[in-house]
């Protein structure tokens, strides 16, 4: 059965209330909002008078710095989880380790494939998931997180190039010695997990949660396939107790978002 499935049934069942950043306004970011209060009760926080030039029934808690308003909102339980919506992600995310007294964020992107495969992507970040360990601790949260949507992590684990390319470069032989032992190291945590090396083909075939060589790949993977590719990005939950899911700019369609902000509602 489909992640997606398994996110919807469950957004469905929690209902839960959920604040949408609102940066720059949009009559597509408004509508897909309002499209999202199948799954949950949505709250735009942001300009109120920029919204209401749009006009929504959809709450709105008016604020002139929202990155700072949603992340109150969200750390005070006024609000069951947040989307970063058009917010900046520099100032959105750097409040957040800011409240929450954190150097660092873990984040998985939930994507689609242009055919309708969805799978989990990470590191997204260019600055995440650069070390054996950053990676194992990804999937390890990773794991845990998605437990909340009744989903089993199987593991798929990318290289810089096949098995028998060890030798021709260092820094590709870097990456084949990285993911082996990742996989060694999430086996040894009863955590469903395959080498396919460079094979990213292969791995969409078996895994629902694919880990690239490093934050640089990983975001042009996710980059590659939304911008380019005809795929879908979802969102990126933050993987910590509160939930923040953070999304592109670029797309600005939330609905999904919405929705799996809402599923991960404990």
């Amino acid at each position: 059965m489909s992640i997606l499935f398994d996110i919807e049934t469950k957004a469905r069942k929690n209902h839960a209330r959920i604040g949408l950043g609102i940066g720059k306004v949009s009559q597509k970011l408004i509508k897909s909002a309002e499209a999202a209060s199948e799954y949950s009760d949505v709250v735009l926080v942001g300009d109120e008078n920029e919204i209401k030039t749009i006009g929504t029934d959809l709450e709105i808690i008016h604020s002139n710095e929202p990155p700072e308003k949603l992340i109150e909102l969200l750390l005070s339980g006024k609000i069951d989880g947040a989307v970063r919506g058009t917010l900046s992600a520099t100032k959105t995310l750097s409040e957040l380790k800011r409240s929450l007294n954190v150097k660092k964020l873990y984040r998985v992107a939930l994507l689609e494939t242009a055919d309708g495969r969805p799978f989990f992507l990470a590191p997204v970040g260019i600055d995440e998931g650069n070390s054996v360990d950053d990676k194992v601790e990804l999937i390890k949260r990773g794991a845990e997180h998605f437990r909340r949507l009744g989903v089993e992590i199987k593991v798929g684990i990318l290289s810089g190039g096949r098995f028998e390319d060890k030798g021709r470069d260092k820094t590709v032989d870097r990456t084949l010695e990285d993911a082996e032992l990742v996989t060694r190291k999430v086996s040894a945590l009863g955590i469903k997990a395959k080498n396919y090396s460079i094979l990213i083909e292969d791995a969409i075939e078996e895994a629902n949660f694919i880990m690239a060589p490093d934050g640089i790949s990983g975001n042009l993977i996710f980059r590659t396939l939304v911008f380019l590719g005809g795929g879908y990005g979802h969102g990126a939950p933050v993987l910590m107790e509160k939930v923040f899911v953070d999304t592109s700019r670029v797309g600005g369609h939330y609905t999904r978002a919405i929705m799996l902000a809402s599923a991960l509602k404990q």
